[in-house]
Formats: structure tokens, sequence, C-alpha cells
């Protein structure tokens, strides 16, 4: 499933309307029905309301749309998983409420707070769905809202350590580094935020009987995107890439389970440990040529790869052309010509799931 509701879009017509765009045209494109927008009830394919950000951005010419967007949305827009947030004893239990239930809001969403032991705390933030389309709006959009609800939460004093973002800025560095309070990383390995570890024990005003109430409801209508052992296993592959040596064996502890019993579990589904990590490479190898300008022995060590040579032979063999010349082709498409393709024919574009 790819779906999440109505209100992620909340206060898109009025900002593009602002921006001297055409809301519900744009809406129409990305195949979205305008009456759709800011309803709870109403759930959205989420490559739709990824086409409608990019969509918006373009028509607007505003390429900080998702971080406008970002300041008409607050913890409301979640339901009852914001609920369940505010209501509980401290931030951590918060955060650890959204993470638990947000397939409610959306089973496309994953969020995660890490802890390490440098006393550091890490909101790690991604798409769920399988090799989504480009969605820069979308992440700046989810960040933003993010650090509005833990501000609500935390304090208006709450300033992360560090803001990460998979793509190259879209605008001014400046203008990154004002919105968020903070330095922002650019052409990271995921998209997400630290903040120091010690924000989580703050208390909230909890509502323990509402909280529980609420819990119990979502405990009812929670759903997982994927049952299947793959998931979790790209997931994993892809945090783990840059660090190289990739094997069967360290993806199953790190998932509390045998190897022979997580390769039986792959196998089962028509799938091999290695074409999962073959498959999350080139994915990472069209992002980051799209998207960045690094260069290619650093992307080459980024996919796990020893030598840039390596990384040059699978690029034949995924694209059927070198690293460099596919850069080029995908920098140099269009920007036009990739939206209207999407609107025209949106299982073309992989609107499908």
């Amino acid at each position: 499933m790819t779906t999440i509701r109505g209100t992620s879009l909340q206060g898109y017509q009025e900002l593009v309307q602002e921006l001297g765009g055409d809301a519900n045209t744009v809406l129409t494109e990305a195949g979205i029905s305008p009456a759709a927008v800011g309803s709870h009830d109403e759930f959205i394919d989420y490559r739709r309301v990824i086409h409608a950000l990019e969509g918006a951005a373009a028509a607007t010419g505003a390429s900080d749309f998702g971080r406008q967007l970002a300041l008409r949305q607050g913890v409301e827009i979640l339901g009852p998983v914001g609920v369940a947030a505010r209501t509980a004893p401290n931030v951590g239990a918060a955060l650890q409420a959204m993470a638990q239930y947000m397939s409610v809001y959306s089973p496309a969403v994953n969020i995660q707070v890490l802890v390490g032991d440098d006393g550091i705390a890490r909101l790690e933030w991604a798409i769920r769905a399988h090799r989504p389309p480009a969605h820069r709006q979308g992440a700046e959009l989810s960040l933003a809202v993010s650090l509005r609800i833990i501000r609500l939460l935390a304090g208006d004093d709450f300033r992360p350590i560090l803001v990460n973002l998979r793509h190259e800025p879209l605008g001014p560095q400046a203008d990154y580094r004002r919105y968020f309070g903070t330095s922002v990383r650019f052409s990271a390995p995921g998209y997400g935020f630290t903040f120091p570890a010690g924000v989580l024990e703050r208390r909230l005003s909890s509502d323990s009987a509402v909280h529980k109430v609420v819990q119990e409801y979502l405990a009812t209508v929670v759903t997982t995107l994927d049952d299947s052992p793959a998931q979790p296993v790209r997931m994993l592959v892809r945090r783990m890439l840059p660090t190289g040596g990739l094997a069967l064996d360290l993806i199953a502890s790190h998932l509390a389970v045998h190897p022979r019993t997580l390769q039986r579990q792959l196998v089962a589904e028509g799938r091999t440990f290695a074409e999962i990590v073959d498959d999350v490479r080139r994915d990472e190898a069209q992002h980051y040529l799209r998207h960045t300008r690094i260069p290619l022995g650093q992307l080459a060590g980024l996919l796990g790869y020893s030598e840039q040579s390596v990384l040059s032979r699978a690029c034949q063999r995924w694209f059927g052309t070198s690293p460099s010349n596919y850069r080029r082709k995908l920098q140099d498409e269009p920007r036009s010509s990739m939206v209207l393709t999407a609107r025209q024919d949106p299982e073309a574009a992989g609107l499908s799931g």
C-alpha cells in the first residue's frame, strides 16, 4: 500500500494560489481530486501526492514549496496518531507512538528514532514504497513538519544538531540554514536529523487515560505495509551500503534471525540476497546520478564498491552506458517532459505502485 491521508496536503490549494498557480489544475494533472485535499477520511496514492508537490514547485517556481507548505501543517494532520503523541508522558514516548502507528496515517511512510551511545538521537524518515519517484519536495515537507511537531512537544527552544537531506540543495544553502535553524548536510545517505537524546526525556502534560484509549484504538486499525522479509532487508542494505562488506549473515543478525532462515524466506518469495543488494545499489546509483554531482569515486564508496571501475561495470549492466553518460542524460532531461509523462501516463511513470 502506498496511500496517505488527504491531510498530507493540508494548506496546499491556498499556498499554490498565493504563489500564483492554479491548484486545481496541478492536482488534476497529478490525478488527485481537489475534494480529497485536507480530508482525514480520504486516502490518496502517495506517488500522486509526490507528483502534486513536485508539480506545484514547478508551476509556481517555488523551489522551497515543501518547506513553505510545512508552515501550514502540524501534528493535527496525523489525526489519532497525533493525539497519541500529544497525550504521551514524554517526548520519547510521543515519538515512539508516532513511529509505531504511522501506518494509520500512511503505510508508505516509515520513521524511527535511534539513540546512540554518544548521547545523540537520530530521527530517520523514509518512503517504504518500492522505487518511488523523485520526492525532494515531499521529503523536505515531511522533515519540516516533523521538526514542527517536536518543537510543539519539546518546546520552542528545540533545535536539531544537524539536518540530513539525500538530495542537493534546491535553492541557496543559506535559506536552509535559516529555515531549519542549524547546519544541513546534503547528498546524505538518508533523510532525517539528529538532536540531543536528553530531549526524549522532556515531560509532557500527558493524559494517561486518553493516551491508553487512543493506543487501543490505533492497535485495532494499524496495518503493516509489507509482511515479506525483503522489505526490512532492503532498508538495512540501503543503510549499510557505505560500510562495504555486506553479507547475509550480517543482515540476519540485525534482524535477529538465523541466516539460513532468512535465506529460505527470501527464496520462498523468489528473491535472493544478492539480487536485493544489486537492486538497492541500482536505485541508489540512479538517485545520486540524477540529483547530485558528487564525484564518481565517492559514489562508488557510497554504494559499497572498492573501486570506481566496479561502479562503471555495474552502470553498463544496469543502464547500458557509463555512469557519467547516464548522469548527463538524467540531468539534461527536460523537467517539463518528465512532469508531462507522469501526468499523461500514471502507470508509465510508476504511479500504480
